[in-house]
């Protein structure tokens, strides 16, 4: 895997955001576009907006920024904005390595995430077609970051295989590189090229042989770390500096 396919380079100044769907509001959508579940089905209380002070490109990289703002929109209140961004029907792939250096925010009540979701629900609605989190940290853990996959063949039967890295020095408040090999039988994650989990993958149990497309958020609340939010924490910044993927 070291031939380079896709590139996002952040840092140069040139970089658009051509390949990417910047989402907002606060209700997860079906393929439509109609709400089915609100706080993006997670109980994330930020609404994401593409504005300059949520969404920009500066010498560091691509910035999601999360703020303590209020706004009142589609009929209900929001103490706090922030960005997500996607590509699907823009950038999809199966297979290969994919590293996303990225510099993520410490505060309680924050989640920043890298992940993937899948191109064409081809097995069915979530999370019959899988979801794979290439790094998922809660900003009052610095220390640790998360990768998952999430399967099964309905919302009541669903598998979660969670698997967890430390840091021995640093944080996530410093740029590491959050890597992912995914090949026909393995998904390995990795932290500055250090592979942290493995999994293998299991033929007609597990969904993981379609394309699927990338995401880049940054939550404040929700389910994954279901704790008070530290207002002191804002503006909460998850920079992206660069993505590669490798076949």
């Amino acid at each position: 895997m070291n031939k380079l396919i896709w590139e996002q380079d952040f840092l140069n100044r040139n970089t658009d955001l051509s390949a990417w769907n910047i989402r907002s509001g606060n209700d997860l959508l079906d393929h439509e576009g109609n709400p089915i579940s609100p706080g993006w089905g997670n109980g994330e209380l930020q609404y994401y907006t593409g504005l300059a002070d949520n969404l920009f490109i500066n010498e560091f990289g691509l910035n999601l920024c999360a703020r303590r703002e209020v706004i009142e929109a589609d009929g209900k209140h929001f103490d706090y904005t922030s960005a997500r961004l996607d590509t699907k029907n823009h950038f999809s792939f199966r297979y290969g390595k994919l590293i996303v250096r990225a510099k993520l925010p410490v505060g309680q009540g924050l989640w920043p995430a890298i992940w993937l979701l899948p191109q064409h629900d081809t097995y069915g609605s979530w999370p019959a077609s899988g979801e794979i989190d290439i790094m998922e940290s809660r900003g009052r853990l610095p220390q640790q970051i998360w990768g998952t996959l999430h399967y099964g063949k309905d919302w009541d039967n669903k598998v979660i295989d969670e698997f967890s890295y430390e840091f021995k020095n640093g944080t996530i408040n410093e740029f590491h590189d959050y890597g992912l090999e995914w090949d026909e039988g393995t998904i390995r994650w990795l932290v500055d090229g250090y592979c942290f989990a493995e999994r293998q993958l299991e033929n007609g149990i597990m969904p993981f042989d379609e394309p699927f497309y990338l995401v880049l958020n940054l939550a404040v609340g929700g389910w994954f770390d279901h704790v008070p939010v530290d207002e002191a924490a804002f503006p909460a910044v998850m920079t992206v500096s660069s993505i590669q993927l490798y076949e």
